[in-house]
């Protein structure tokens, strides 16, 4: 036993402990969504009691159906532009040769060092004297919000889809030129089916970042019908933090539901992707 536990067994009780750390945190969230009381100070970590009071409260009290609808549309959109944006820079940079093409390379590289919230009293009056000109795309608009998150939609996104095509053969755009295809041809016909893998990987984690973003988002969006998941659920605690603590709970859990669903419809995807982009380019 002892030489069993020496061996092999202290790696079993290593696992078993850090599946009970990771595990704790989503227990505890779980049991104040369900306590009837839904404050924080009565949370325990088996609920007595257990109801859906808090869920009833947060759809009859909130606008949480709304918010969700935002979060998942903004999410959806600005990942799939994000995606295109970042594949169509990638292919360039894999693809071309051209002047700059190192130096464009660091600098989207260098420019992901600086967040975005370091601007953003700049990004609120420039969406300010937007809104004065084309108001869909002004403050406390979704089509806005979006459109901010393009703005960082370049940069780690582009070196990681380079590293994947960079594993792409060069051969075959140069078969499907001499067959007669275009330029478009090749990069919609034969490059995007190939590197499907980084292309959800991509949109995994671009979906991931923005329906959980709310720095930015909190400062953008004001009124109460445009708000995103991330930004209601803030406002819930940011006053009374006891109070609302297990509508708060409710809501982190339905709010995982569209993550879920978009990881395992890219799952397939995911390890091939993660690896295969890690060359370097």
């Amino acid at each position: 036993m002892s030489k069993w536990m020496r061996r092999i067994g202290w790696r079993h009780a290593v696992g078993i402990a850090a599946v009970v750390f990771s595990l704790f945190p989503i227990v505890f969230v779980v049991s104040a969504a369900f306590n009837p009381v839904g404050s924080l100070s009565s949370t325990e970590l088996y609920p007595t009691g257990a109801s859906l009071a808090n869920f009833a409260d947060l759809f009859g009290k909130t606008a949480f159906g709304r918010w969700y609808v935002n979060s998942v549309v903004i999410a959806s959109i600005a990942a799939a532009a994000a995606v295109f944006l970042s594949v169509l820079a990638a292919y360039a940079f894999s693809r071309m040769r051209f002047a700059g093409r190192r130096v464009g390379l660091m600098a989207l590289l260098l420019i992901q060092m600086f967040p975005q919230f370091l601007a953003v009293v700049t990004i609120y009056l420039i969406f300010a004297e937007i809104g004065d000109l084309y108001p869909a795309f002004g403050l406390d608009t979704p089509w806005g919000l979006m459109l901010l998150y393009l703005g960082g939609a370049l940069g780690v996104n582009t070196w990681l889809m380079k590293g994947f095509l960079d594993t792409v053969p060069r051969e075959l755009d140069e078969s499907a030129v001499m067959d007669g295809a275009t330029h478009a041809q090749t990069f919609f016909r034969i490059t995007l089916p190939l590197i499907a893998p980084i292309l959800a990987v991509t949109a995994l984690l671009g979906f991931i970042g923005t329906i959980n973003e709310v720095l930015l988002a909190n400062v953008f969006l004001r009124t109460d019908d445009s708000k995103t998941i991330a930004v209601g659920l803030y406002g819930l605690i940011a006053g009374q933090r006891n109070a609302n603590f297990g509508m708060f709970c409710a809501g982190s859990l339905l709010t995982a539901i569209p993550t879920v669903l978009v990881f395992q419809s890219l799952q397939r995807y995911i390890v091939s992707g993660l690896t295969a982009g890690a060359v370097k380019g």
